[in-house]
């Protein structure tokens, strides 16, 4: 009986959660900020991951609430330990930007998010990995070529771009024009810039 009282609770903790984050997100549309975030907040306390993430994301552009980026590392830290996706790619950015803590450590740890983040298909922490690879101290650019493909397949037109750069450049891939300006024609389609210059260079 015990046991079955506590399935009762933990079911009726996780609908609550369920509930007050579902009126947050339509409170936020309606325009009702501060009425969202204490809503997110009631459910993040109670240890619901997509509204930890939503009370980040309140923190870090001061909707509903100031402005604390602390905090919202806090709240990302939380929803990525239950294994967020969106959440990992946010706490890794800040990790990298403004975590505590040693360079070297933060930066390991901010990888590994990036890489879980990716993994389960987070077009942003795919492109971001991309770059990072292509431009770090010691570029790995085939791993990096193989993140910017899967943000580029995703349909994000900047990693299009850099895709068509490796091929132009013989990144990661050997030199092929005739593949660089079918990935450039691509991504200037979807509203590029930078790819629209090359095409024209």
């Amino acid at each position: 009986l015990e046991e079955a009282a506590f399935q009762l609770q933990q079911i009726f903790r996780i609908d609550i959660s369920i509930a007050l984050n579902i009126l947050g997100i339509e409170s936020m549309r309606a325009g009702h900020c501060r009425v969202a975030f204490t809503c997110f907040k009631l459910a993040a306390d109670r240890g619901y991951s997509k509204a930890q993430f939503n009370v980040g994301l309140c923190y870090e552009h001061g909707r509903g609430t100031e402005k604390d980026l602390e905090k919202a590392g806090f709240y990302y830290c939380q929803a990525a330990s239950s294994r967020h996706p969106m959440a990992q790619y946010r706490y890794a950015r800040y990790l990298l930007q403004h975590g505590p803590g040693s360079l070297h450590d933060r930066h390991h740890k901010a990888v590994a998010l990036l890489e879980q983040a990716a993994g389960a298909g987070i077009t942003e922490a795919q492109a971001y990995l991309g770059v990072f690879y292509m431009r770090g101290l010691q570029p790995q650019e085939k791993r990096g070529l193989k993140y910017l493909l899967q943000a580029a397949n995703s349909g994000d037109a900047q990693s299009r771009y850099h895709v068509g750069v490796c091929y132009e450049q013989g990144l990661g891939v050997q030199q092929n024009l005739a593949e660089a300006l079918r990935h450039y024609q691509q991504s200037a389609a979807a509203g590029n810039g930078q790819a629209r210059e090359r095409l024209r260079a």
